[in-house]
C-alpha cells in the first residue's frame, strides 16, 4: 500500500488539476455561447445563397463556365480547418483521420491549413501544408474568407489545382460536432438538383441573364465559395468549444473519482498505522510487565 504521505500529494494534485479543468470548462461554456450565436445568425445567410445558387444553376443548362467545368491539372487542394489549441476531445484527431482516410495522393495534395492542430496532424503523415492562415481560427471575419477564396481560385484558374476541398466540423448542437469533407470545385449542377428540382424545374422557362450567364456566375460562385468558408469558420469554433467543454466536464468527474479513491485510500492507509501503533504499544506494555 501507498504511503500516506504519497496518497495525500497525489490527491492534492488531482484537486489542483480539477479546479484548472472547472475554469477551462467555465471558459469554454461563455465561448460556445457567443459562437453558437453566430454560427445560427450566419446560417440564414448561407441557406438563402444556397439556394440561390441551387436555382440559378438548375436552370443555367449546359454551361462551359469555368468554375463548372473539369480541370485537367490533378493535384488537389484541401482547406483544412481546426483549432490552435488542444484539450477538445477528439475534435482536431477526427479532422486529421477525416482528411487522411480519403487516400488523397499525398504528392499531389496541398493542405491549406486553419488551426495549428491539423496542420501538425497533417504533417506527421507526411502532407504537403501549402499555406498556413492559423491565425483567422481565432477570430475569423468575412474578409478572410474572401481572401482564402481569392488564393484558391487563382491557383484553380491558373492550372495548379484541379479540385477544391473543405474539411471542417460542422455543429449540430452542444453535444454533436460533426466532420465533413465537402467537394467545393468543380461544381457539378447535378449537385445541386433533386429528382422534385428537377421535375419543377422542367415546367419553366430558361433562366435571362443580365449582363451575361458568364458573369454572373463568375461573380456569384466566389461569394458561395466566400460563404461556405465563413459559415465553416464560425461552425468549427462553436465545435470546437462544445468539444472542450465536454472534454474538461468529463475530465472534473473523472477527478472527483480519483478524489474519492485516493480519500478511501488515505483513510485506509490512515486506520492501518494507528492499528499498527496500538499493536505496538499493547505488545510493549505486556512485554514491561
Amino acid at each position: 500500500m501507498a504511503s500516506m504521505r504519497g496518497i495525500k500529494r497525489r490527491k492534492e494534485s488531482v484537486t489542483s488539476t480539477q479546479q484548472i479543468t472547472k475554469a477551462m470548462k467555465l471558459v469554454a461554456t461563455v465561448k460556445l455561447q457567443k459562437a453558437r450565436t453566430r454560427a445560427e445568425n450566419n446560417r440564414l445567410y448561407f441557406d438563402m445563397l444556397y439556394n440561390t445558387i441551387c436555382s440559378v444553376l438548375a436552370m443555367t443548362g449546359n454551361s462551359d463556365n469555368k468554375y463548372l467545368r473539369e480541370n485537367d491539372t490533378a493535384a488537389k487542394a484541401v482547406v483544412v480547418i481546426s483549432a490552435n489549441r488542444g484539450l477538445a476531445g477528439g475534435y482536431n484527431s477526427n479532422i486529421v483521420k477525416l482528411v487522411d482516410a480519403q487516400n488523397f495522393p499525398k504528392d499531389n495534395t496541398f493542405i491549406y491549413g486553419v488551426g495549428r492542430k491539423g496542420i501538425e496532424g497533417l504533417s506527421r503523415k507526411g502532407y504537403q501544408i501549402h499555406r498556413d492562415d492559423s491565425d483567422v481560427i481565432n477570430e475569423p471575419l468575412f474578409s478572410d474568407a474572401i481572401e482564402l477564396t481569392k488564393a484558391l481560385l487563382k491557383e484553380f484558374e491558373d492550372g495548379k489545382i484541379g479540385e477544391i476541398y473543405i474539411a471542417y466540423t460542422s455543429f449540430k448542437n452542444t453535444v454533436v460536432h460533426e466532420p465533413r469533407l465537402l467537394k467545393l470545385l468543380p461544381l457539378d449542377e447535378d449537385d445541386f438538383k433533386s429528382e422534385d428540382d428537377e421535375a419543377a424545374f422542367s415546367d419553366r422557362l430558361q433562366m435571362n441573364f443580365e449582363p451575361s450567364e458568364e458573369e454572373v456566375l463568375n461573380n456569384i460562385i466566389p461569394k458561395y465559395l466566400s460563404s461556405i468558408f465563413y459559415g465553416a469558420f464560425l461552425a468549427a469554433i462553436a465545435s470546437e468549444n462544445g468539444a472542450r467543454m465536454q472534454a474538461m466536464d468529463s475530465a472534473t468527474s473523472n477527478a472527483d473519482e480519483m478524489i474519492s479513491s485516493l480519500s478511501l485510500q488515505y483513510n485506509r492507509a490512515r486506520q492501518s498505522s494507528i492499528t499498527q501503533e496500538l499493536t505496538e504499544i499493547i505488545a510493549g506494555s505486556e512485554a514491561i510487565s
